[in-house]
């Protein structure tokens, strides 16, 4: 703690306090340019964030094919069957009758009781409890599954199983979950155990591997038949039996399956049409969506480019805002910040090159329509829009009705004939004004020393960290300066005091 002024009477903290306010000038600009740095940073990269947002928007729209492909499928008796359609399917028309639906296969077994053979027996009694004659130790059951339409065995399943621990419900549970895709539970009420394929279709079976698996399913009320569960209390399930556009008695596994691109799924027993077309008001909605989105991204960095720059209003020194009031410091702070990006060339250049992308024509196979002009897509003609896009509805969809694979082909090009689209030029485009932003201003994953004004940032906080190291010794020099003079003054002082005592001991 310095206190000065003691001899002289002077303020001399206030004093040293207004020669570092001039002496401090030049680090406030420092700090200045180091916010401007960063404000400018920030906005680049809200442009790259903008441009990433159109870059997703056309990945997931526009550059797909499946945008373009899109069905609508009806079905005139959707209680009996309903369909779905591929997008590269061709548009069908579709007969269908149900004669029979798949069933699942089925196992149930006599009924269990417990030991003495009087009552059933309870699914939480241990099996032990239930039989100690059939279930004396623990067996290890070793069990496959063919499934239907295979002619093959699935990998064995082992299931342990400890007659002290285990219940007839702790068994189903095991059963279900060995991943056989078969189900399992145990009915108290009427004493039978029932496993059930998850899979429909006739002829699947469950293979025993063992004999003391053969003999744990006996226990349990199951017949079998060598090694494999017995046809008795089974229902052997059933596939799906339909006619199709005149071609009858046809077979399937399962009541959804796939013939051409169409997956029919058959849901009761009668007789439906199916019809399939192209979603036109999809893939109308899809291009519209596209443009809204492509508008917007232009007009926000339009915008910050054409921002007005005032140059009268630099970044607040913590000072300066001390002496504002919140509203008054939020006000000078929108004028600080505004032009950052203005007539930025990356950018510039960046919609400059999108916009040929969209001027430029596409070899699509039909010179009709090579251009989006040609689709009902052009510039606006308003030039305060600067270069955003309008949609004639009209004569998209009749440029889709006329010929749907040129417009597809004009947005996701032709992979066949090494031809680009519009998606993949413009993603290409935007790749490329990306790259050059974060060489400019970085991004989260980058340090300061690898782009241009992280780097600027970085010679800004060793600029001012050495004029801070200066500002103490200049404030120490003035500081031994005036204490230098307040201890001249207190010696002037005491001669003074000295001397007139001298002059009055004299009288």
């Amino acid at each position: 703690m310095r206190i000065g002024g003691l001899a002289s009477g002077m303020d001399i903290d206030t004093l040293v306090g207004d020669l570092m306010k001039a002496e401090r000038i030049p680090l406030d600009k420092l700090s200045q340019k180091k916010t401007t740095l960063e404000w400018q940073r920030d906005d680049y990269r809200s442009m790259n964030k903008l441009l990433d947002e159109l870059d997703r928007f056309i990945l997931d729209g526009i550059a797909l094919q499946g945008t373009f492909n899109k069905k609508t499928v009806t079905s005139t008796n959707p209680n009996a069957v309903t369909a779905t359609v591929s997008g590269s399917a061709s548009n069908i028309t579709s007969t269908i009758k149900v004669t029979q639906l798949a069933t699942a296969r089925s196992w149930v077994s006599t009924e269990i009781y417990n030991k003495g053979g009087t009552t059933k027996a309870s699914g939480k009694a241990t099996l032990a409890a239930i039989d100690d004659t059939k279930f004396t130790a623990p067996v290890e059951l070793k069990v496959a599954v063919q499934k239907p339409g295979s002619t093959a065995t699935e990998a064995v399943k082992t299931i342990s199983i400890d007659p002290s621990k285990d219940t007839l419900e702790s068994v189903a549970k095991k059963f279900s979950e060995a991943g056989l895709d078969i189900s399992a539970f145990y009915d108290e009420s009427t004493g039978k155990f029932a496993i059930s394929n998850n899979v429909t279709g006739k002829g699947s079976s469950l293979s025993l591997e063992t004999p003391e698996t053969v003999a744990f399913f006996n226990n349990i009320g199951f017949s079998t038949d060598g090694t494999k569960l017995g046809a008795a209390g089974s229902d052997n399930g059933l596939n799906a039996t339909f006619d199709l556009n005149g071609l009858n008695g046809i077979e399937r596994t399962s009541n959804t399956f796939a013939i051409s691109g169409v997956t029919y799924s058959l849901k009761a027993l009668g007789e439906s049409t199916i019809s399939s077309s192209t979603d036109t008001d999809g893939v109308v909605t899809s291009i519209k969506d596209f443009v809204k989105k492509y508008n917007e991204t232009i007009e926000a960095i339009n915008k910050k480019t054409a921002e007005t720059k005032y140059r009268d209003f630099p970044p607040l020194t913590d000072a300066q805002r001390k002496d504002l009031s919140d509203k008054e410091a939020e006000l000078w702070d929108e004028k600080a910040k505004s032009g950052m990006l203005r007539g930025d060339s990356i950018l510039s250049s960046g919609l400059n090159t999108m916009r040929s992308v969209l001027y430029a024509s596409v070899n699509t196979g039909d010179t009709k329509y090579d251009q989006l002009s040609e689709l009902g897509i052009t510039t606006s003609r308003n030039y305060l829009d600067k270069g955003k896009l309008e949609v004639d509805e009209k004569k998209l969809r009749d440029a889709l009705a006329a010929n749907p694979d040129a417009v597809m082909k004009m947005f996701t090009g032709d992979s066949a004939n090494n031809i680009d689209g519009i998606a993949k030029k413009l993603r290409t485009t935007i790749d490329q004004t990306v790259e050059k932003i974060e060489l400019k201003a970085g991004n989260a994953l980058r340090t300061n020393a690898q782009f241009t004004l992280g780097r600027e940032l970085t010679d800004v906080d060793k600029r001012i960290s050495a004029f801070e190291d200066r500002l103490v010794q200049v404030e120490d020099r003035y500081w031994r300066q005036f204490q230098a003079m307040e201890a001249a003054i207190q010696r002037s002082n005491q001669q003074s005091a000295y001397l007139m005592q001298q002059f009055g001991g004299g009288q």
